[in-house]
């Protein structure tokens, strides 16, 4: 028999991933999606029971939002109790394993719909006057220059700093580089 648990949340504030799931919750069309992909997802009629398909999607996105492998979602939701709520996974007495995560991930691949999917949460993002981009590559690096004071005020350029990199002293600045990859 299994027990009704009670759970009593004192935390006043909420952190991020607290605040960030609940914003996908609202933003992602969680139903357009589920309908978009039931075609392709198993009845579970020789197998053990599947795990809903909004909950495997849900364990999907969670997986490329906070760039988890299949064995690390596995281990997260042991470790974050508010993953395995966002999933929906309190309605089964299991957890999926990494096998059953990797099974769904290649189920996309395997039927092309990852452009579907992609298609159906951009439209409703621009619907609602957003855009899905991915990130930026930033570099960091020091651009050296000579430290002399030689010149016609016999000063040194404002701009530049000295920086140490492990033992070694630089004069120059440090340039943050940021780009798309598009």
């Amino acid at each position: 028999m299994k027990q009704a648990s009670l759970k009593l949340n004192l935390n006043v504030k909420m952190t991020r991933k607290q605040v960030f799931l609940e914003q996908m919750e609202q933003v992602v069309p969680w139903a357009a999606l589920v309908e978009l992909i039931t075609s392709y997802y198993p009845e579970g009629k020789t197998e053990r029971p599947p795990f809903s398909l909004q909950t495997m999607l849900r364990i999907h996105f969670m997986q490329q939002w906070f760039t988890l492998s299949d064995p690390g979602m596995e281990q997260a939701f042991f470790d974050m109790p508010l993953y395995s709520e966002f999933a929906q996974l309190e309605e089964f007495d299991r957890l999926p394993d990494e096998s059953t995560i990797l099974r769904f991930c290649h189920r996309p691949e395997r039927y092309k719909l990852a452009e579907k999917i992609l298609g159906a949460v951009n439209e409703i993002l621009i619907q609602r006057g957003l855009l899905l981009k991915a990130g930026t590559v930033v570099d960091a690096t020091l651009i050296a220059a000579p430290s002399t004071t030689k010149n016609k005020d016999h000063k040194r350029d404002p701009e530049m700093h000295s920086n140490k990199r492990g033992q070694q002293m630089y004069f120059g600045m440090k340039a943050h580089i940021g780009a798309d990859a598009e």
